[in-house]
């Protein structure tokens, strides 16, 4: 049986991270409300440029999906809260609905990130970092979210002297998107690896596999296309924002099918000294 201290640690868990989610969600709509009265005046100045007039489209578009997503998982995580405050709860119970809260807000928490890091844009901050450092950081990341799946994780193992010059934190978010999405479509069982080649020549590519079903041929077209989504749950801004990262850093990124099923996703940035001049 879950003592009350745990069952205490639980619960305040799962309250400080509502708070911390909720007060994320107040500052993703102030910024979609400033970037709107931004967009607003840019497009009456140009008078109806056709470009701008995508752009307030665009976000406007955004703002109704998020709305949309927020919606269902924000509803069930305020259920399982209620749960929580029943006095006749079991032990039991109580955690297992205190668990179930933080699932939700833990979505919550990457919608909101990915709706942010799609209004914030190219806005990047250069560094020079190596390859072997920003793999080790993705493999802790997302080694424990393999074995939880039963999906075998094999990560590249580079020269410790590769070198890129861009926004780590973007690359490293890029990266992991296209590692979440491979997980994702691979059974139990399956493999997602990630490559890396390139060296000698004046970009890396990045080569995220995964042993999945594929892309449907009909959704190949759109996959890049922000709000896209063939899951049942995601914000659908996630490859989205790898196509925005690398065109930020002077590279790009595309799809295809993998040789025995599944997909391979290549990600392709200048090697440090070879551009980035949209950094």
């Amino acid at each position: 049986m879950t003592s009350p201290a745990s069952e205490d640690a639980e619960l305040r868990q799962a309250f400080a991270l509502f708070s911390e989610t909720s007060e994320k969600l107040a500052g993703a709509y102030l910024e979609l409300q400033a970037q709107t009265a931004r967009l607003t005046s840019e497009l009456a100045a140009a008078n109806g440029e056709l470009a701008r007039r995508e752009r307030l489209s665009a976000l406007g578009e955004m703002a109704a999906q998020v709305a949309h997503q927020i919606r269902t998982p924000l509803a069930t995580a305020l259920l399982y809260t209620g749960h929580l405050t029943r006095p006749q709860l079991n032990d039991v119970d109580r955690v297992r609905f205190a668990e179930k809260t933080r699932s939700r807000l833990l979505y919550l928490e990457r919608l909101i990130q990915d709706m942010l890091l799609f209004v914030k844009g190219a806005r990047l901050v250069a560094t020079t970092f190596t390859l072997a450092d920003l793999i080790e950081d993705i493999a802790h990341t997302l080694e424990p979210h393999a074995t939880a799946k039963g999906v075998v994780l094999r990560l590249a193992e580079v020269d410790p002297e590769m070198r890129l010059t861009g926004d780590r934190q973007a690359i490293s978010g890029a990266l992991i998107n296209l590692i979440e999405n491979a997980l994702q479509a691979s059974p139990t069982g399956g493999v997602v690896e990630l490559t890396v080649t390139g060296q000698g020549s004046p970009f890396a590519s990045f080569q995220v596999s995964d042993t999945g079903a594929g892309i449907p041929e009909d959704a190949r077209a759109r996959l890049f296309e922000p709000f896209f989504t063939t899951r049942g749950e995601g914000s659908g801004l996630g490859l989205a924002i790898v196509r925005q990262v690398a065109e930020a850093h002077g590279g790009w990124v595309e799809w295809s099918p993998r040789s025995g099923g599944g997909s391979t996703f290549s990600l392709f940035l200048p090697f440090e000294g070879q551009g980035n001049q949209h950094v």
